[in-house]
């Protein structure tokens, strides 16, 4: 067994309350790496096709990789896969925090959990063991509650508690999973899947040491990160957040606002990551091991809003979606939106634009005061979005409506509402817009698990304007292209750049410090990370072959849902011109994103509904693949 694994996956039936350990042979590790890659592994393996997401049949796939733990900045991510509720193709999502440390020194390198519990129960993985157990006295309770809770009974000391909060539970279906209350596996709904399966919590605490093929590798990396941190583009995330892109992306005319009708947000200063550290910000927290210490940690203590810093603050996507989404400029109510989210266990991107829908509706006379409860839904009105976000997670009133997202929503409304809603694949959009950056448009089309942005480089990255052109070069990226432009080579640039984004889901980096432009390590950094922890002579080739792998493989388990082209789709919205600031007048046209496609899939080796090809799979090593489809 190669060094950085556990050899061992653990395997849970709630059905039943049985316990399985598998120890795979070592080309399979090498083969999947971990995390999204080993995940949709075992989904198409042993999940039967067509299966209800919030069934008992779905399969919570949950790993971390031969990096997870390691003394080095950005490797404490866990993958977590399942049948997205809210897209109903694969559901793929990544957190940080000190869970997946301390999951790795449990002794597992995952675990694939199935069935359904009769009554509410939490999962205990200690040190190679794993016991099921009751979690009655922990349903309904917010995640801060039941995180307490849990480390009375179990003990503090090395011990990470990863859960949902009563937005799971009602099964919200874009309910989140949260560790350190503020850590989330966001986007896909995984958090309705855990409360679908009667799963409150997985708690862990390990004390296992794990071996690496060379630590002096590790501490020289370490060292390289922490020396050249403040001199790399990541320097700003760590002391301003991601809020610190806030100012670019209104620069730029990329910064959505009153549900996407415009790209400028006239009081966007009042948002940014600066007047953060200078108003609320009480803390910059950290993931295990790590330097950049991107977290924000902030506190309101106006008695009408308190915002409690157990729950962290508000990112980008979360200052946008229920910022600039909704027309909203209150900073402390956005945090206090976020601190709901949290504590509830929702997704920050799809709860926001999903208010962010309904006000337009409102707005438009789609949705009255009798559709909604009384409430009038304005852009601007700080205290509905707080309200609305409440009423969500506890699915009550007109939150209830809107629990199962914008798309759903829309479609009990009618043609009119559609035409408002901006996702794909059911799934929001997230704040970054395609008409400024347009190989978003063609990421947001084909990434399997919805609309995302943090698939691939954005355009910025590698632009005839300013461009990281070593580090692309590593990859095989020589001719920067315009940030409008959708070309062939545009293409290109997007789906290598997609392969390293999956690469770093599946070996479970962050892909803040991990990347091939602004990123703490280049790409070939991230491969010398891989060789110290596992020994391989691994390669740049093989880490863009992981990469590939993991899109084929969830482009595959889409296309056995039954997934077409049609399914690529962007929202109406797109193809409308944005109002005001540098992309007044800019819309994107149906007949760019149509080529941009179809040359995607002929660069992918897909056919022309964008299946996957059995020559394809077959020069990826899984041409086993072509059998379930």
């Amino acid at each position: 067994m190669a060094y950085g694994y556990n050899g061992k996956i653990l395997h849970v039936n709630l059905s039943d309350g049985t316990f399985k350990i598998e120890e795979p042979e070592d080309k399979f590790y090498r083969r999947y790496g971990g995390g999204s890659a080993m995940g949709t592994y075992y989904l198409l393996k042993e999940m039967p096709a067509g299966i209800d997401p919030l069934g008992p049949k779905n399969m919570l796939c949950i790993f971390v990789s031969p990096t997870t733990g390691a003394p080095v900045s950005g490797q404490s991510r866990v993958s977590m896969v399942a049948k997205s509720p809210l897209t109903e193709g694969i559901g793929d999502s990544q957190a940080g925090g000190f869970w997946p440390a301390l999951f790795k020194r449990t002794g597992f390198d995952g675990v694939v959990i199935s069935g359904r519990a009769e009554k509410p129960v939490y999962l205990y993985i200690q040190d190679g063991e794993a016991e099921i157990r009751s979690a009655e006295h922990l349903w309904g309770k917010i995640t801060g509650e039941s995180e307490a809770i849990l480390k009375e009974e179990l003990g503090e000391r090395n011990l990470e508690v990863m859960q949902i909060g009563p937005a799971g539970e009602n099964q919200v279906l874009f309910a989140n999973v949260i560790n350190m209350s503020n850590r989330a596996n966001g986007r896909n709904g995984m958090g309705a899947v855990f409360g679908s399966k009667n799963l409150k919590a997985i708690a862990v605490k390990g004390n296992l040491k794990q071996e690496w093929h060379d630590p002096g590798a590790l501490k020289e990396l370490a060292q390289w990160g922490a020396q050249h941190f403040e001199d790399s583009d990541v320097h700003g995330l760590g002391i301003y957040g991601t809020a610190n892109v806030l100012g670019a992306q209104q620069g730029l005319g990329g910064l959505p606002n009153y549900n996407w009708n415009s790209g400028s947000f006239d009081s966007y200063e009042k948002l940014t990551g600066p007047t953060m550290k200078d108003t609320i910000l009480v803390e910059r927290d950290t993931c295990y091991a790590c330097t950049v210490r991107c977290k924000r940690v902030v506190e309101v203590k106006e008695e009408d809003l308190q915002v409690d810093p157990h729950y962290g603050g508000p990112e980008y996507e979360t200052i946008a979606s229920f910022g600039a989404y909704c027309g909203v400029d209150d900073l402390k109510a956005i945090s206090k939106a976020n601190e709901i989210c949290n504590k509830y266990g929702m997704d920050t991107i799809s709860c926001g634009a999903t208010i962010a829908w309904a006000m337009d509706c409102f707005e438009e006379g789609i949705l009255s005061v009798e559709d909604t409860g009384g409430m009038e839904l304005h852009f601007g009105d700080a205290k509905t979005v707080v309200n609305l976000t409440e009423m969500i997670g506890k699915r009550e009133g007109f939150g209830d409506f809107l629990a199962d997202g914008s798309a759903r929503a829309a479609g009990k409304l009618g043609p009119e509402a559609e035409e408002l809603v901006v996702a794909v694949k059911k799934q929001e959009l997230p704040a970054h817009m395609p008409e400024a950056k347009r190989s978003l448009a063609l990421i947001y089309s084909v990434n399997p698990y919805g609309a995302d942005h943090q698939s691939h480089e954005h355009d910025t990255s590698f632009s005839t304007e300013f461009s990281y052109d070593e580090r692309m070069a590593e990859i095989g990226l020589l001719d920067p292209q315009p940030p409008r432009a959708l070309n062939a080579q545009k293409v290109r640039y997007s789906m290598y750049t997609q392969w390293v984004y999956n690469a770093c889901n599946s070996f479970t980096v962050c892909q803040f410090v991990y990347g091939p432009a602004w990123h703490l390590y280049s790409t070939q950094q991230f491969v010398d990370l891989i060789r110290a922890a596992t020994g391989w002579n691994f390669s740049l080739f093989e880490l863009l072959k992981i990469g590939e792998r993991t899109v084929n493989l969830q482009r595959a388990f889409n296309a056995r849902e039954g997934f077409k082209k049609a399914d690529d789709q962007l929202p109406k919205k797109l193809f409308k011109p944005k109002k005001g600031g540098p992309t007044d007048g800019v819309s994107i046209t149906k007949g760019q994103i149509e080529t941009a496609i179809t040359t995607y899939y002929q660069m992918a080796g897909w056919d022309r509904e964008g299946r996957p090809t059995p020559a394809k799979l077959q020069e990826l090593g899984i041409g086993w693949v072509a059998e379930v489809l």
